[in-house]
């Protein structure tokens, strides 16, 4: 070999050094539907992800219990007082370092007590807020989603709570999925009435959220659920996938377990 041959051999290597060995760090959440539990003891052999349909190989999964930063965005439309005593439960399942926020949505999105600590705050705004208008939750996340969390450090979880009504807005599932995933942030949401599960499901399954239907857990449990969304919320896997890929939008995640379970991903920029 010549050694002119053998410098454009070196040159491809170095260009391509990077690329090798490259992966792609995944959160995904793995709920329990009906109990609206999380499930742990996975490994990588367990999942499967898909990107627009191609198989992606899982190198590894390491299951974590996670700080928050939380912005509850209230459900404050004309059905939204069915949903207010929940909120004081979703409250009180805040840890030491965990801080909270609280948005009020109808028809616009209103910051109605900045990120705390202090449940007493939290508890205040909340019992202040007035109903009325028509809900706009899709425009309400977007708008929570494009400033909410500056400067915020742990994991980032937008919590709505709402009725489960959705009136006429400006912005499209796609546009607030797309959003989440530039600023890195997970979206849950807590329902009464299944009207729009399969768009509460869809933004959940996403960005690495979930979704939870109140009537479903009290069939499962009599407890209030605050606590079990909560251990939701904080529990996650990061995959670890092959390659320097650039994720698309319709990202699935499958399970290889014989019960139905829910899993959601959000890619880690």
């Amino acid at each position: 070999m010549t050694k002119a041959r053998t410098a454009i051999l070196l040159l491809l290597v170095a260009a391509l050094a990077p690329s090798l060995g490259a992966s792609t760090k995944v959160l995904v959440t793995v709920v329990e539907p009906k109990s609206g539990k999380p499930v742990s003891g996975l490994k990588a052999e367990d999942f499967t992800l898909l990107d627009d349909k191609t198989p992606r190989q899982v190198e590894s999964a390491e299951y974590t219990n996670a700080i928050l930063d939380v912005i509850l965005l209230l459900d404050t439309s004309l059905v939204g007082p069915v949903v207010q005593p929940m909120a004081e439960n979703l409250i009180a399942q805040l840890q030491p370092k965990e801080q909270m926020a609280v948005v009020s949505f109808h028809s616009s999105a209103d910051l109605i007590q900045d990120f705390t600590s202090s449940k007493q705050l939290l508890s205040r705004a909340v019992g202040k807020v007035k109903y009325g208008n028509t809900p706009r939750s899709l425009d309400a996340l977007y708008a929570t989603l494009d400033s909410g969390f500056q400067n915020r450090s742990f994991r980032r979880t937008i919590l709505m709570l709402t009725a489960g009504l959705e009136g006429p807005g400006r912005v499209k599932e796609s546009e607030v999925i797309r959003l989440a995933r530039h600023n890195g942030v997970s979206i849950f949401v807590v329902y009464v009435v299944g009207y729009e599960r399969s768009m509460f499901e869809l933004l959940a399954r996403q960005t690495g959220g979930a979704s939870f239907s109140l009537k479903d857990m009290k069939k499962t449990s009599a407890d209030l659920p605050g606590p079990r969304i909560f251990e939701v919320l904080r529990s996650y896997y990061t995959l670890t996938i092959a390659g320097n890929l650039s994720l698309g939008e319709k990202i699935k995640i499958e399970i290889k377990r014989p019960e139905k379970l829910f899993a959601s991903a959000l890619p880690i920029e």
